[in-house]
């Protein structure tokens, strides 16, 4: 393989990464799901390579959309979601990812259309991963998945969750693994530990009781450490 293909694959490995870091960080408050406008910034590693981004969380009418800017030294990277609260559920209902990586620049475009109940995409994506794909309530998306997380973790509720995401639908499941100790600004936070595992991949999550963002999520494949996102700071 290629130098240049390793970094291409290597900044689509820390994109996911980003990803899953964005989705948590919009702040879900269980049991009233009561959504809060805000801003995040948060640091990532991956192999040596820094990643930094921001993240705002602003109303948009009865909904809600949150936009993710990243840069690093390879990519830069563009997310937006829209979604809302329907009746307790978090529904998306649109979503924009584009991304430049070296030289290479791809855009998808999501649409949720809950009154057929029917996913499609458009842009940068294979025609058979274009949909449509027959929606089922309760449906999320990849960055849904993880606000979800994040309110369940808290909740002590179950976290099981159907994913449909760039023409796929997976089901997803994630274990609480533990208690242990984190430090976040400086100071020592008792943390749930939870886990997904797929494969030879695992994402864990720490969650401090209190904190609307996790603590710190680390992608793990075959064994080792492959992701290390920490939050900065939430204002």
């Amino acid at each position: 393989m290629s130098h240049t293909t390793d970094r291409t694959v290597t900044v689509r490995t820390f994109k996911t990464g980003l990803a899953v870091l964005a989705a948590a960080l919009a702040v879900v408050s269980a049991p009233a799901l009561a959504v809060k406008p805000f801003s995040a910034d948060y640091s990532a590693s991956y192999m040596g390579m820094q990643g930094n981004g921001r993240m705002t969380v602003a109303a948009e009418g009865n909904r809600w959309k949150y936009s993710l800017s990243i840069t690093s030294p390879l990519a830069d990277l563009q997310q937006s979601t829209v979604f809302e609260d329907s009746n307790g559920q978090l529904r998306p209902v649109s979503g924009s990812d584009s991304s430049k990586v070296l030289t290479k620049k791809k855009s998808v475009n999501a649409a949720y259309d809950w009154s057929r109940s029917v996913a499609t995409w458009t842009g940068d994506i294979k025609p058979e991963r274009a949909g449509p794909i027959k929606l089922q309530s309760g449906d999320l998306d990849a960055l849904l998945v993880n606000l979800a997380l994040v309110r369940d973790a808290n909740a002590g509720k179950p976290m099981s969750y159907r994913m449909v995401e760039d023409g796929r639908v997976k089901q997803l499941s994630y274990t609480v693994v533990g208690k242990e100790a984190i430090t976040v600004g400086g100071k020592s936070q008792q943390a749930t530990k939870v886990s997904s595992k797929n494969g030879d991949k695992e994402t864990i999550a720490w969650v401090v009781p209190g904190m609307p963002v996790p603590a710190r999520i680390l992608q793990r494949e075959n064994g080792s450490d492959a992701i290390d996102l920490r939050v900065q700071a939430v204002r």
